[in-house]
């Protein structure tokens, strides 16, 4: 396993910190194309509760999102802050016109510092124009395509609503490496999604492992490292969750059974997986449950001890 901060120190050869952009999507779970009400722990405002005010121009995002960075790490040494990603974060961030879209990471790139893309997505919205774009982009800069799966369950994947499967994501992962091989690809699982036992997350961490170890393995792939990110379930407001939790359907993961669960999944990854997130960052004024969810800094030390203990 490797960290994430070595991984872009690797890459990059400073602090490298992520902008939290918003490129204007939608998804087609929301809009009619595939379903609607978007996946049932999705927040009104997607997966980017700290993007930069969607609407306005990418430059001027990326000032906005460099500002609150700042402040992150106001109190840490006097030197430059290094090197910065800009990642479209929120909702869909391919799906729409691809070339519009494609302009957009074109500019965030023009912007001082900004040494890198990442672009989260679902994997059945990957257009050949806008994949090759993307591939394009890739020949001059890193580029980390983030692929939502939650769950390799396909009973799961259709209670949560997310209108995909998990041969969608098995064949994203093939054309994105297939397009570009350097691209790095980052999957997001969540652990405690309704009905799952034990086994189904870690079935889901075997597959993520599966699924991109053998594209590593063929010759067109130079770039064998893969990412994952892994939260628990969090219950906000204003959400289909939200209202299952009311009526006792669901029960959200306590803090002893989601490090538990952590401890076997980490057991799982090989050497060149980097973890890129063991945790999310709920808006605390949405949240609902878990509470224990709520006191970060202590989450992130024991995180880094479970981690440290299983070096």
């Amino acid at each position: 396993m490797i960290s994430l901060s070595d991984f872009y120190h690797d890459i990059f050869a400073c602090k490298t910190y992520k902008l939290s952009l918003d490129a204007g999507c939608t998804c087609p779970n929301r809009d009619g194309r595939k379903g609607f009400g978007g996946c049932i722990f999705c927040s009104e405002s997607g997966s980017g509760d700290f993007a930069a005010k969607r609407g306005l121009p990418v430059k001027e995002q990326v000032e906005a999102a460099k500002k609150l960075v700042e402040a992150k790490v106001k109190g840490r040494s006097g030197n430059r802050f290094g090197k910065y990603i800009a990642y479209f974060q929120n909702f869909t961030s391919t799906y729409g016109d691809a070339e519009s879209l494609l302009q957009k990471y074109r500019k965030a790139l023009e912007c001082q510092d900004v040494s890198g893309l990442a672009i989260a997505t679902r994997p059945d919205c990957l257009s050949e124009e806008i994949l090759s774009g993307i591939a394009e982009i890739a020949r001059s800069h890193f580029v980390q395509i983030e692929l939502g799966l939650q769950t390799s369950n396909e009973e799961t994947g259709r209670l949560i609503n997310r209108c995909y499967t998990k041969k969608d994501y098995s064949d994203a992962v093939k054309r994105i490496k297939k397009a570009a091989p350097n691209i790095h690809i980052v999957t997001h699982l969540i652990f405690g999604l309704p009905g799952e036992s034990e086994g189904d997350m870690l079935e889901s961490v075997k597959f993520v492992v599966e699924e991109n170890q053998r594209e590593a393995e063929k010759d067109f792939n130079d770039n064998p490292f893969f990412g994952i990110k892994i939260t628990t379930l969090y219950i906000v407001k204003n959400t289909k969750l939200a209202q299952m939790y009311e009526k006792g359907e669901v029960k959200p993961l306590s803090k002893e059974e989601y490090f538990s669960l952590l401890k076997k999944a980490l057991g799982l990854l090989p050497e060149k997986c980097v973890i890129h997130r063991l945790t999310g960052d709920p808006p605390k004024a949405s949240l609902i449950a878990p509470a224990w969810t709520t006191d970060k800094k202590r989450v992130m030390n024991e995180i880094r001890g479970l981690i440290t203990s299983l070096q």
